[in-house]
């Protein structure tokens, strides 16, 4: 409703180009290290990513052994599914070529066969859960015992798992912070 009145000619003041050096987009896409988030950082990468997965398991259909609920305590699916909503942001810029989704698409099967696999090994399902098995290799201690949790309520464990992750990096940060410095 552009005649509308959602835009006045205050909008468009004089002093409303004088940044043109600033970027037009508020950022483009970029891979994201999971290891080297800060906790604000980490806070609106888990959630940005996990909306982008709500929308990705609804569009197509996809079953727990593809998505399960508990992909976010998989470091496995996190940096697979992190990437692939990178390409997904990027072949459906408005700048990429006509035919970029169509590449996504290719892509998306075979990160759809490697989330499959991970998952299976991982062991998590629609209703339990378990951390992935770890195999110790020879001269390191035994692996401990994984055990299955049932999934009552995928949404508030997000919730606590975020929670956790942000307060441990914010607990790092602070602590690198008092360290001194060398000098």
């Amino acid at each position: 409703m552009l005649g509308g009145s959602a835009f006045s000619s205050a909008t468009f003041d004089d002093n409303a180009f004088d940044d043109l050096e600033a970027p037009l987009l508020a950022e483009l896409p970029h891979p994201i290290n999971w290891n080297l988030l800060t906790a604000e950082e980490a806070e609106t990468a888990w959630i940005e990513l996990n909306r982008w997965v709500n929308w990705l398991r609804r569009t197509y259909g996809l079953p727990a052994s593809i998505i399960p609920p508990f992909w976010h305590r998989h470091p496995e699916l996190v940096w697979e599914l992190s990437a692939l909503h990178l390409h997904w942001l990027s072949a459906y810029d408005p700048d990429q070529h006509g035919s970029a989704p169509f590449g996504w698409h290719r892509d998306f099967a075979d990160a759809r066969a490697r989330l499959h696999d991970w998952v299976a090994t991982s062991g998590t399902r629609l209703d339990r859960d378990r951390p992935t098995r770890q195999t110790a290799w020879p001269g390191e201690p035994p692996s401990d015992a994984v055990e299955e949790t049932a999934i009552t309520n995928r949404d508030d464990d997000f919730i606590a798992f975020v929670v956790a992750d942000v307060e441990r990096r914010r607990g790092s940060e602070q602590q690198s912070m008092s360290e001194p410095r060398p000098t």
